[in-house]
């Protein structure tokens, strides 16, 4: 049986009882809790920014500036200004809408440009975290023919600052924490396993963005802890081999690297 998160909060958010299909009840469950977490103020960005964020993330795909791009040679090759919504800085909504339209043309060049601009690799990484939640759960939304959530309020307070220890140079363009290093606070993020794969290493150097990247992997896919395991399924169902061949599918047609 899926295990049921602890939620406190609205029980009327991510009300799916107009879906066409039963939902699993850990699965609103989840979508609450990231919700919650986007609203509150982060390691680097406040819980307004963090909610606007989640506003530009939704607004991309509007973007004709970013049309243009996915449809040039190359996307440097086009100059203008984004069609946005929020009053963020200019360096993260170039960020937010080429990760959301052309993800699969980022380079490390292009971020270093974003750094030299006011971006930082913690700001990088907390705004990832947050645009892949809110993909991953439009995304349900649009699946089962439901409207997008409305934005949550965003939770006033300062930010943390917190750089975590044990951060090193694994082969990437930002630096992840060694699960060789990793510190007790940051423990749960790789379950006391000395290896990790770099889909859950790769951004935590802001941890709540692995623990939000957990929280969905649970509900959408599989426990991490499962994910090795050829014969989990979750208890889901349907079978593993018809988990992974969604899983591959969905992959491909989402531009998805590894």
């Amino acid at each position: 049986m899926p295990r049921r998160l602890e939620v406190k909060g609205e029980a009327m958010n991510f009300n799916y009882s107009a879906a066409p299909y039963r939902i699993r009840d850990d699965i609103p469950e989840a979508h609450r809790l990231i919700w919650k977490m986007i609203a509150k103020p982060g390691n680097w960005w406040k819980g307004a920014d963090r909610v606007a964020i989640l506003s530009e993330t939704r607004h991309a795909v509007h973007c004709e500036l970013c049309k243009e791009r996915q449809a040039a040679l190359s996307p440097n090759s086009i100059k203008g200004e984004h069609a946005l919504v929020t009053n963020l800085p200019s360096p993260a909504v170039d960020a937010i809408h080429r990760i959301v339209t052309d993800a699969s043309r980022l380079t490390e060049a292009w971020l270093n440009d974003l750094y030299t601009k006011g971006m930082t690799d913690g700001k990088y990484i907390e705004l990832l975290g947050i645009v892949v939640a809110v993909i991953s759960i439009d995304g349900f939304h649009r699946a089962m023919g439901m409207p997008p959530e409305p934005l949550p309020e965003p939770e006033a307070g300062e930010t943390s600052g917190l750089r975590p220890e044990g951060l090193a140079d694994l082969g990437a363009w930002i630096e992840m924490i060694s699960p060789l290093k990793v510190a007790e606070r940051e423990s749960d993020l790789y379950g006391g396993n000395k290896q990790a794969g770099n889909v859950i290493a790769a951004m935590s150097l802001v941890p709540d963005s692995v623990r939000m990247l957990k929280i969905l992997s649970g509900v959408h896919y599989l426990d991490i802890p499962d994910v090795a395991n050829p014969g989990a399924n979750g208890g889901r169902s349907i079978t593993r081999p018809q988990i992974e061949l969604i899983a591959g599918r969905v992959s491909s047609l989402s531009d998805c690297f590894y």
